[in-house]
């Protein structure tokens, strides 16, 4: 039987007189409690003249659509207004159809299911055969059944035959075409589960189970890992990334952050203090920038060169590996302290953003960084000079992208999300600043992420999956836009690393590659960031806390 709906106001209607915008109607759930006794007396009187069969202190709005063969509600449930429940529709106790939701077709539900606003349950389908159109089409139904205590959220659409089991959780916007377990929530179109909200009995999350496993491992061999990279025959000796490569300055400092996710400490090759004092003392008193190492492992003598990508990474690298022990640089960095607005924004311009983003997103990343440094010191600068910074970024963000910069001709979308990862990194990140647009980052991620030049199993390396996993890490604490999808991505990504972890040996940067210190401690970020992702990375038992740290490391302000 259809109600009529025609006027909502308690003069023209039979029910439950208007309570006007938070009413009864809208806001079902209030009945058992607060309604008056005219107002039951007239819920009474509206239901006994339709063949439900409803349990004590149900509520059905007389806004509702109720067209249906049978109804059977279980006690303190409830339909709100604007509701459209068509066929044979069962729900049992404590259970909500609110505000615009959609339950048609042969649809029975446990107790205490919750069904968000404007979601649907279609328990039925049309044909598609050709050769007849689609609304003279006959109809089936196999029906759907829901599980007790299920939430499922708004704007849901479930499909004909969709079994759910208890417990389950149906993420706002979920398109459900396949059986949900029970304890599971979903999420995306089509749906894919997220997590366990309780896992099945005798076992837990497979990912979680296998991070759990990858952290017991690593934490039992990191002393192995930094062991064979440590070369006793270099000046002092040092650390090198791997057997038989050459002498660098990030080396040691990857191993000081391999060793504080891991050891909960420093390397045991050399002191602390020793190491520590080393680091210190390849900074450039004049313009503040560290020196590389030549190929005997001494520092290179001379001014270091700001052109130079590998010496502005020690800004980063350097300035970290001191941090992680409450150390910090000898002197200001005075390559960026002494920077005019004017000078900065003209080297903004000048970077290559349509060929190199990438390149230019590291040099932002350096920039930013050195402000870090000197702020923690009480070195601002010229004044003006750090707003410049997040004014040009935040006035030149392409709101189609969410990044900088235009993609490089044959290299999809890899220069600007790189890029964009480094630049933000040293920035927004790094400050606690919001993204300026963080929907349309995670589609070009999410897209750049289906390039197979780029990451293929075979094509994956460190720089390039860390440079999707941040961005997604960062834009999701501001939004939850295509959240299902980046967590599946995620996933993917994360059950594919922990592969690639070798015994005694750790991680290598590529494939192909062998282990090394760089590979390892950037890998060991990768792991935390997506296992964050995920849901899980409580499991770990380490979080990044150097250059790759996810709180921001200090406010602009």
């Amino acid at each position: 039987m259809t109600i009529d709906l025609s006027t909502p106001d308690s003069t023209s209607r039979s029910g439950p007189p208007a309570r006007g915008a938070h009413g009864l109607d809208v806001e079902p759930w209030r009945f058992r409690r607060e309604a008056t006794d005219a107002e039951r007396a007239a819920q009474r009187e509206f239901t006994a003249a339709h063949a439900w069969t409803l349990g004590e202190d149900c509520f059905v709005s007389p806004l509702a659509a109720v067209e249906t063969e049978d109804l059977t509600l279980g006690e303190r449930t409830y339909v709100a207004a604007n509701a459209y429940v068509s066929g044979s529709v069962r729900l049992g106790a404590d259970s909500t159809v609110n505000v615009g939701a959609v339950v048609r077709g042969n649809v029975t539900g446990g107790d205490g299911v919750r069904i968000g606003a404007h979601t649907s349950l279609l328990g039925f389908n049309h044909g598609i055969e050709p050769g007849t159109e689609v609304f003279r089409q006959p109809l089936s139904s196999r029906g759907i059944v829901v599980g007790d205590d299920v939430w499922i959220g708004s704007h849901v659409v479930v499909l004909d035959g969709v079994h759910v089991g208890d417990h389950a959780v149906l993420a706002a916007g979920a398109v459900v075409t396949k059986d949900v377990p029970a304890g599971a929530i979903v999420g995306g179109n089509p749906a894919r589960r997220i997590r366990w909200r309780v896992p099945p009995a005798g076992s837990s999350d497979d990912l979680a189970a296998a991070l759990t496993a990858f952290e017991r491992r690593a934490r039992s061999q990191a002393g192995d890992v930094l062991a064979r990279c440590w070369d006793p025959a270099l000046p002092g000796g040092q650390f090198v990334d791997r057997p038989g490569a050459g002498p660098t300055v990030r080396a040691q400092c990857d191993a000081l952050e391999v060793a504080a996710y891991l050891l909960d400490g420093a390397p045991p090759q050399l002191p602390l203090e020793e190491q520590l004092t080393r680091l210190q003392g390849l900074q450039d008193p004049g313009n503040g920038l560290v020196a590389l190492f030549d190929a005997d492992g001494h520092p290179v003598p001379g001014t270091p060169d700001p052109g130079d990508g590998n010496v502005l990474y020690h800004l980063l690298c350097v300035g970290y590996a001191l941090d992680l022990h409450g150390r910090e640089f000898a002197h200001p960095v005075r390559y960026v302290a002494q920077m005019t607005p004017a000078d900065l924004l003209a080297h903004l311009a000048a970077l290559p953003w349509t060929t190199r983003a990438w390149g230019a997103g590291a040099w932002v990343d350096a920039i930013g960084t050195a402000f870090r440094w000197n702020l923690a010191r009480d070195e601002p600068g010229a004044p003006g000079t750090l707003e410049a910074l997040f004014g040009w970024l935040a006035l030149h963000a392409d709101p189609r992208t969410g990044a900088w910069g235009t993609a490089a001709a044959g290299e999809g979308a890899l220069q600007v999300v790189n890029g964009f990862y480094r630049a933000s990194r040293g920035t927004f990140a790094q400050f606690g600043v919001p993204l300026p647009h963080p929907e349309r980052l995670v589609d070009t991620v999410l897209a750049h992420l289906r390039d197979e030049q780029v990451f293929a199993p075979d094509r994956r390396n460190a720089c390039n999956v860390l440079d999707v996993a941040h961005p997604l890490w960062l834009a999701g604490k501001q939004t939850a836009h295509r959240r299902a999808e980046v967590v599946e991505a995620a996933r993917g990504l994360l059950a594919e690393a922990l592969r690639h972890w070798r015994d005694g040996q750790g991680f290598a940067f590529a494939v192909g590659r062998g282990p090394g210190l760089q590979g390892t401690e950037m890998w060991l970020a990768i792991v935390w960031l997506l296992a964050d992702l995920c849901g899980f990375s409580d499991v770990l038992g380490y979080r990044p806390r150097g250059v790759h740290r996810p709180e921001a490391a200090l406010s602009p302000t």
